[in-house]
């Protein structure tokens, strides 16, 4: 019996999204078109997006990279609507995340186990889809809507290379899916890949959002003994305990004595891994002095402005033997990595259910926007579609 297909299939596809026209300004619901999939591509419905802080880091910069209009977001679950010619790894109601980073699965990267980093289609804060450098959004007056990091999920529908595509098990609830097309990809595949934290390890955690709560809960399933989190919202540390952070520094409440000398007092001479999950170059070097001497690991996950450089003394880098590495997306393969978080969760391991604060309805967009900015959320899930009853803003702290 032939295969019934969708009535939209090559056809472009009206939808709400939630367009950001100028830098720093709230979020528009408009309608725009979504054209077809072209040549290796996916059209994907969305179910739910949630706001990564990344988000808000590019809505608030006024130059390049900076482009607008645009549809952001990048964490996201959805089912496949439509794909384009050549495309065999996913079809028509399959359930898929989006990701940023790219698996071509044929590049000499792609086929290490030592890399995530595409080289075919290395990863760029992108405007447009990859591979013929357009958009596929148009708003009601036909001009270009610009996308955001090969995803734009502030859409109903969205176009995404296949590259960018991972296909996952549909029983997985979507509200907890979404999280994984980031946060915890980033902050549990840097504890595993990056660092492979070791069981009875001591780690330190630069910052407590949810990148670095996610670092936690893969440090603490990995049996790291002792896990600081560091953080100037005390409130911080009730919440850390929640993925294991056994110990928590404010570093505003230290007095004279430097960072570094705190957490070497607390872990016998400095952390075996140290994750900056900030975006501060300052905060790079603090994490760097506090790792052990010989064989310390300090993990970069946060992005600071464009530009920013780190800088170390070379005594102190051929003395120590300590390490610096950078972590795009927790060394993660989204086709291969992800659906083993998946089903982590599924059989109880990963906890994804604590780090879900918040939940609104599309249309309540921006009050994601105003519980980030406020840290009153870890994550806030928006639901695409209303949902019955309807979603109110939630809270479960």
């Amino acid at each position: 019996m032939e295969e019934k297909q969708p009535e939209s299939r090559g056809k472009p596809i009206r939808c709400r999204a939630a367009i950001c026209r100028k830098a720093g300004e709230p979020l528009q619901i408009e309608e725009v078109e979504v054209a077809a999939p072209k040549a290796w591509e996916v059209r994907i419905k969305i179910i739910c997006t949630s706001l990564c802080y990344s988000d808000v880091t590019f809505w608030k910069m006024e130059v390049p990279p900076a482009i607008f209009p645009r549809i952001f977001g990048h964490e996201a679950v959805g089912i496949v609507e439509s794909v384009g010619e050549n495309v065999k790894e996913v079809k028509e109601g399959d359930t898929v995340i989006p990701t940023l980073v790219t698996e071509c699965q044929d590049c000499s990267d792609c086929n290490s186990k030592k890399s995530n980093k595409c080289s075919k289609f290395p990863f760029k804060v992108s405007s447009s889809l990859p591979r013929d450098g357009t958009t596929r959004f148009t708003d009601s007056k036909g001009e270009e809507i610009y996308h955001f990091i090969h995803v734009s999920s502030f859409s109903e529908y969205t176009v995404v290379d296949i590259i960018n595509v991972t296909k996952i098990d549909p029983s997985i609830p979507p509200n907890r899916a979404c999280l994984i097309g980031c946060a915890i990809s980033t902050g549990v595949g840097a504890a595993w890949k990056t660092a492979n934290v070791e069981e009875g390890s001591t780690v330190a955690i630069f910052g407590l959002g949810a990148i670095g709560l996610a670092v936690a809960e893969g440090a603490r399933l990995r049996g790291a003994s002792k896990i600081i989190g560091l953080d100037l919202n005390p409130n911080k540390f009730e919440i850390g305990k929640k993925f294991g952070v056994t110990d928590f520094v404010n570093p505003s409440n230290c007095g004279n004595k430097p960072v570094h000398e705190v957490i070497a007092e607390m872990t016998d001479g400095g952390a075996d891994y140290c994750f900056e999950c900030v975006g501060n170059v300052s905060v790079v070097n603090q994490a760097y002095a506090s790792c052990r001497k010989g064989w310390g690991k300090t993990i970069v996950l946060g992005i600071h402005k464009p530009g920013s450089e780190v800088s170390f003394s070379s005594y102190e880098v051929v003395h120590s033997g300590k390490v610096i590495m950078g972590s795009m997306f927790g060394d993660v393969k989204p086709k291969t990595d992800i659906p083993r978080f998946v089903k982590s969760y599924m059989d109880k391991e990963l906890r994804l259910d604590e780090f879900v604060t918040h939940e609104v309805q599309f249309e309540d967009i921006n009050k994601a926007f105003d519980l980030l900015l406020g840290g009153k959320s870890i994550r806030c899930v928006i639901w695409m579609e209303k949902r019955n009853p309807p979603i109110k803003i939630t809270n479960k702290e």
